[in-house]
């Protein structure tokens, strides 16, 4: 199976100025991500905006985006949802246009028991060969996905990784205590990634590597590498970026950051709605303090 790699961009879905799948900016912000830091890209999940993309959008954007990046980097397909049937049937569906791991969030709003989230996982885990990455973030589901299902889930051979965005380092350290050697925890959390790593974590599902990551890259190799020190500076650097990115519901902040830097990315699709003017300028001064911003001619 694939390594997905310490770095994954949970990568947006670029639109149009009419609201349209932008999919030539799709493969061209792909192609740059994995010049730029990205290890994987997840395509289709929740940054990129899942519940206002169609099924044919969505494979459309699965077949585009691995196109784009070849063998350079992981593909990882989104394909979970609350309704058991159509994740399987989609899980099956991307497995077909040739991605390289599923990424499966729990399902939202219905608020399944821990025995449901088993059965769910598992129904979708065994509709495909490919790895399969958990994603538990109880925030936007209203379900956590606690350590003893996560443990039950590792049994099966291809689910092999966890997002964890739980915000809870008691039960991070509970997962890594007990899961197995091959079994790889990421921070779903840019700003957890230094904590969950220094726990044993192996990495990040991250948003804002869609314009730092290469310094992502140096952090964690740094904190693998024994140089906690060098982590926790290339961390302080990073937070403000981190905190900025979430001043408004994700990715509505790094949709307006990506097209400061000239990258496609356009509006969101509503229920989302771009940041006001305030917003902006909050984001636009922690861009500038960070240097991140094109520099005007003089």
């Amino acid at each position: 199976m694939r390594d997905f790699g310490r770095v994954i961009t949970a990568m947006i879905t670029p639109f149009r100025e009419d609201g349209s799948l932008d999919l030539d900016g799709a493969k061209a912000l792909a192609g740059w991500l994995v010049e730029n830091g990205s290890d994987g890209v997840v395509v289709a999940g929740t940054t990129g905006e899942s519940p206002t993309l169609s099924h044919d959008e969505k494979l459309a954007l699965f077949r585009g985006v691995k196109e784009a990046v070849g063998d350079r980097a992981a593909v990882i397909a989104g394909t979970g949802s609350n309704n058991t049937e159509a994740s399987v049937g989609l899980t099956r569906e991307a497995e077909a246009c040739g991605v390289d791991g599923i990424m499966l969030v729990a399902p939202y709003y219905n608020k399944p028991s821990q025995e449901g989230l088993y059965q769910h996982f598992a129904a979708c885990a065994k509709a495909t060969r490919l790895p399969v990455m958990l994603y538990n973030i109880p925030g936007r589901t209203g379900v956590n996905l606690l350590p003893e299902t996560v443990l039950r889930l590792a049994q099966l051979e291809n689910v092999v990784a966890l997002k964890e965005a739980s915000g809870n380092l008691d039960q991070v350290s509970e997962l890594l205590r007990q899961l197995p050697p091959h079994f790889r925890v990421y921070s779903g959390d840019d700003s957890m990634t230094l904590p969950i790593v220094a726990l044993g974590g192996y990495g990040v599902v991250s948003v804002a590597s869609h314009l730092v990551g290469l310094e992502i890259q140096a952090m964690i190799r740094a904190l693998v590498q024994g140089r906690l020190a060098e982590a926790q500076r290339v961390h302080l650097k990073l937070f403000p970026l981190f905190k900025a990115l979430f001043l408004a519901p994700n990715p509505v902040p790094v949709k307006a950051a990506l097209t400061l830097l000239g990258q496609p990315a356009g509006k969101p699709r509503l229920p989302l709605v771009g940041l006001s003017e305030k917003e902006e300028e909050q984001l636009k001064r922690v861009m500038e303090e960070m240097d991140l911003l094109p520099h005007q001619p003089s």
